[in-house]
């Protein structure tokens, strides 16, 4: 079945990607081998604060690096979690899906307080001709935030608490 064997070939691509991921503490970012899986001219969408990487050169200077950078020992799960295809898409989820400790640079402005969190997060991925096109990355940022004391929502209501007075 052609359906099938896309699927296959797909979910070994991103599987192999994300083992390469691993990788990054035996040899840094070279070790991970991102041509050999991105496509030169791929996007990777990600939530906000961090937003779209054009190129393998655009998500390692703006994602990879600085969230490397802010929590070098990240460890993930990927055996624990979701990981699934059909065609061309695959998925992979896991709840929590890494264990962290802010440090470095800090990230998203959260300062590098020495604080472990967890993050849930959800990727899809599109491949193309045995390459990984695109990527879509939703990480529940108010679960991280919250981990660190700060009730995003929260803060929202008393900005919108403030608006409605100055409109009055």
């Amino acid at each position: 079945d052609d359906d099938r064997s896309r699927s296959e070939e797909s979910l070994a691509l991103v599987s192999e990607m994300l083992a390469k991921l691993g990788e990054f503490a035996k040899g840094g970012v070279e070790a991970m081998q991102l041509d050999r899986y991105w496509h030169p001219r791929c996007s990777w969408y990600g939530p906000s604060g961090i937003g779209t990487c054009r190129g393998i050169e655009g998500f390692r200077n703006w994602h990879q690096i600085p969230f490397l950078n802010a929590m070098p020992d990240r460890l993930g799960a990927l055996g624990k979690g979701n990981l699934f295809a059909e065609g061309d898409y695959v998925g992979f989820t896991e709840w929590p899906g890494m264990k962290m400790t802010i440090s470095g640079d800090g990230f998203l402005g959260i300062a590098p307080s020495g604080q472990k969190i967890t993050m849930r997060s959800l990727d899809f991925w599109r491949c193309e001709n045995g390459m990984i096109r695109e990527n879509w990355v939703l990480v529940d940022l108010l679960h991280v935030y919250a981990q660190i004391g700060v009730d995003v929502l929260a803060r929202m209501r008393e900005f919108n608490k403030a608006r409605q007075v100055h409109l009055q």
